[in-house]
C-alpha cells in the first residue's frame, strides 16, 4: 500500500490528519504489547506536568511493546540498511493533552548504537542502547533483550493465536494512539502520526521474563493483564511540534 492510499484511510482517527507535509515513514513489525493496570499514582511523577495521564473507565495503564522498525526513512530520501532497520522494546504509559489522547514513552531501548544515535538526534526522543535478538524456535517466536546500563530485562515466547479476534473498547483505546509526546529540557513536543488501524490478534506467552523498574513503577514477574500480537502497520509521521515551553 501506498503512502498516498494510507492517508487516504482516516475515518478511524480521533481527530483529523495534519495540513502539513509529512516528514518520517517507517514500519512497526511483529509487534507485540504487553498491557499493565497500573495505580495512577505511580505514573503521575513520571511524565511532565504539561500533560495528564488518559485513564480508561478511571484505570490507568502502562504497556511494554516489541516490535521490529523496518525501512525508517526521511521524505525523499531512501532508506539505509543497518540503520534503518532495528528492534526496539518501549515502555509507555497513555496521556492527553488538548483534546489529543497519546502516548508518552517512559523508556525507550533500541537493538543498534548506529540506530540510537541517529534516531536519537533525529527525533529527539530517548533512545538507550540494549541487547535485542529475535528468533523462532520449535515453542514459538522468542524475543530477548539485555539493557545493563538500566538494568532492564526482556524474555518472551509467545504464539499468535486467534485471527479471527474482535476488538475490544478497551483494545482500541490501547493501540489505536495517533500521537506521542515527549519533553527535553523545558519544553514539551508532540508527533503526530498516522497508520490503519491495528490488525490485532490474542497472542499466547509461553514463557515471559521481564524487569523493568522506572520510578516507582515495577514491571517484574507479575503476568500481564492483556496481550496483543499484531503483524504490523506502516506509519507516516509528521515533523514534531513545540507545545509547551514550561512543562
Amino acid at each position: 500500500m501506498s503512502i498516498r492510499e494510507i492517508l487516504s484511510v482516516h475515518s478511524h482517527r480521533p481527530w483529523e490528519l495534519s495540513d502539513q507535509p509529512w516528514r518520517y515513514y517507517q514500519e512497526w513489525n511483529n509487534a507485540i504489547f504487553l498491557h499493565w493496570e497500573v495505580p495512577a499514582d505511580m505514573l503521575r511523577s513520571l511524565i511532565p506536568s504539561s500533560i495528564e495521564l488518559d485513564l480508561f473507565e478511571g484505570k490507568a495503564w502502562a504497556s511494554v511493546v516489541a516490535f521490529t522498525i523496518e525501512k525508517l526513512r526521511i521524505k525523499r530520501f531512501p532508506s539505509i540498511p543497518g540503520i534503518s532497520d532495528f528492534h526496539e522494546i518501549n515502555v509507555r504509559t497513555y496521556v492527553i493533552r488538548d483534546g489529543k489522547p497519546g502516548v508518552y514513552f517512559l523508556s525507550m531501548e533500541a537493538e543498534k548504537q548506529l540506530a540510537v544515535l541517529i534516531s536519537k538526534n533525529m527525533s529527539g526522543l530517548p533512545y538507550k542502547k540494549a541487547t535485542i535478538n529475535r528468533s523462532v524456535a520449535d515453542s514459538g517466536s522468542v524475543y530477548r533483550s539485555v539493557n545493563t546500563a538500566q538494568g532492564f530485562e526482556f524474555d518472551a515466547t509467545y504464539e499468535p493465536v486467534d485471527h479471527a479476534y474482535s476488538r475490544t473498547d478497551l483494545d482500541k483505546w490501547l493501540v489505536e494512539r495517533y500521537c506521542l509526546y515527549f519533553d527535553k529540557g523545558n519544553s514539551l513536543f508532540r508527533y503526530d502520526i498516522h497508520h490503519l488501524e491495528w490488525n490485532i490478534q490474542r497472542v499466547q506467552l509461553h514463557n515471559l521474563s521481564l524487569k523493568y523498574k522506572i520510578g516507582n513503577l515495577v514491571l517484574a514477574e507479575q503476568s500481564p493483564d492483556l496481550a496483543h500480537y499484531s503483524p504490523g502497520v506502516k506509519v507516516v509521521a509528521w515533523p514534531r511540534l513545540l507545545v509547551n515551553k514550561n512543562s
